[in-house]
């Protein structure tokens, strides 16, 4: 490819050099030769020809770059509305290169065809209505069904997520990703609160919430084929953005507004790995938003499981709470007893303050009394 983008480097530049001598030799011709008409007719007819020629060899060339460069264009889809979006991206396509081919082309050959001649004389045309009407109408038709098009495939990508979908928070920082999931019980995110970020509670999950008590984190993402998926997006410090290529799925994690984008991944890793011949092949979970020097590294990997393995892989993770204990003196007095559940077997069982408060009250009570 570099070399051919050299080669008509070259050519065109050999081209340009050419017109710049003809110019040259047509404007001595025009101030002092008696020939200066034979002159320009033949300038004329070699720019002509050379307009035909150009759209001839620039047409190969477009197409061949067009072939050569397809495989590139889009990763296969892995989501049901990933189907739809690509369809819409090759109809708009094939517009616009339909397009493209019939305007230049009328461009080139009209060129060769009203070049001028010495014996040619023009024709008044100040105004055709119809033809007006025709141009005008046509593209505002095709333009009307793109965007109705597309705009119902966006609505029905932004609607509101099913009641089953399987709800998973994606929070951004510099640099990398938390994935927090709603855990077995409930399918619901607990709250969420920046004063409680500490160096273990990352993103301050609030256990004064009793949603909190099942959600787990994980250092990957993992998704249920075939199962709606919510992913709820924020980020910590500056913008990012979560792109998940295969799965068509893009939306920025704005500090301060949480985003949102609900999706049906429709093909396992491993279903995926055996279409691209790939036994290594992951998919990934990118930033595409420049949010600093370590940006390019901003990368965590996914893995689309089939639902029972999902449910396997779920079942094996366990609850923030279970895996920081301490963390159940931050519950409630009036919620203990439910967060309790999520304690480590070998943890004691989280004193209420009645009880420590008590305790703390025995030994006084006692002194008190031998007086």
């Amino acid at each position: 490819m570099t070399y051919l983008i050299g080669l008509l480097s070259v050519v065109f530049l050999g081209l340009a050099i050419m017109i710049v001598s003809k110019s040259i030799a047509l404007s001595k011709g025009i101030q002092g030769a008696d020939d200066s008409d034979a002159r320009v007719d033949g300038a004329n007819n070699g720019n002509a020809f050379g307009f035909l020629v150009f759209l001839v060899l620039g047409s190969i060339a477009a197409a061949w770059s067009f072939l050569h460069s397809q495989p590139d264009f889009l990763p296969v889809a892995g989501s049901e509305h990933g189907l739809k979006t690509d369809q819409m991206f090759w109809i708009s396509m094939g517009v616009v290169t339909a397009a493209f081919f019939l305007t230049n082309t009328l461009l080139f050959v009209f060129a060769f065809l009203y070049r001028y001649k010495k014996n040619n004389v023009a024709t008044f045309y100040p105004v055709n209505h119809k033809l007006e009407i025709i141009w005008t109408i046509i593209p505002a038709i095709v333009m009307a069904v793109l965007v109705f098009t597309g705009w119902r495939i966006w609505r029905d990508i932004t609607k509101q997520a099913p009641d089953n979908a399987v709800v998973i928070e994606v929070t951004g920082h510099q640099f990398g990703w938390y994935v927090r999931y709603a855990g077995n019980d409930d399918n619901k995110l607990g709250n969420q609160n920046y004063k409680l970020i500490d160096d273990t509670n990352q993103i301050g999950i609030d256990f004064t919430d009793e949603s909190s008590f099942d959600d787990f984190t994980a250092n990957e993402l993992h998704l249920p084929k075939g199962v709606p998926v919510l992913l709820k997006i924020k980020a910590q410090d500056v913008l990012h953005s979560v792109y998940l290529p295969y799965q068509r799925v893009k939306m920025d994690a704005v500090p301060g507004m949480p985003t949102k984008f609900w999706f049906v991944a429709n093909k396992s890793t491993d279903e995926m790995r055996a279409e691209l011949g790939k036994s290594d092949f992951n998919y990934k979970l990118n930033c595409t938003e420049i949010c600093g020097r370590g940006h390019f590294g901003m990368a965590i990997t996914v893995f689309v499981d089939e639902p029972e393995d999902y449910k396997a892989w779920v079942a094996q993770q366990k609850p923030f709470l279970t895996q920081n204990p301490d963390y159940l003196a931050k519950v409630p007095e009036k919620l203990k007893g439910k967060a309790q559940k999520y304690a480590p077997a070998e943890a004691p069982a989280a004193e209420s303050d009645s009880t420590q408060a008590a305790a703390g009250a025995a030994p006084a009570t006692a002194s008190l009394r031998r007086r």
